[in-house]
């Protein structure tokens, strides 16, 4: 018998989960946590997945695609139009390494305000 497992969770350290939050609501549309605050706050997607953000004192942010900070943690979420996605990501805070190891008509590497790298890919 093979275990399955649902993922129920992903959290992200910070130096500000409020405000990364925010970032990550805006790009997905999850709804805020009501529990959430400045230690933790946390994001739900309507079938139940939580993504949360978590204060973390003298946060590091990593260094991709250098590893001298390891990413620790990569999230790639599907678009319908890469370019169109890119934009608004940037718009809200998203910046863009120079380093893109994918066909740029395929998936992007972004990072997020703090710094964590995420793919956006086309559907």
């Amino acid at each position: 018998m093979s275990l399955r497992m649902k993922l129920a969770a992903i959290t992200l350290d910070c130096p500000d989960p409020l405000a990364l939050a925010a970032f990550y609501q805006e790009a997905t549309g999850f709804a805020p946590h009501p529990k959430s605050d400045a230690e933790f706050a946390g994001l739900t997607r309507t079938d139940g997945l939580l993504m949360g953000f978590q204060r973390v004192t003298d946060y590091r942010a990593p260094r991709w695609p250098d590893q001298t900070v390891p990413q620790q943690l990569h999230i790639c979420f599907d678009v319908p139009d890469l370019d169109e996605a890119e934009a608004a990501l940037r718009r809200l805070g998203a910046g863009k390494p120079a380093h893109q190891p994918h066909d740029p008509a395929r998936a992007r590497v972004l990072t997020d305000p703090a710094g964590h790298p995420f793919c956006i890919c086309l559907e």
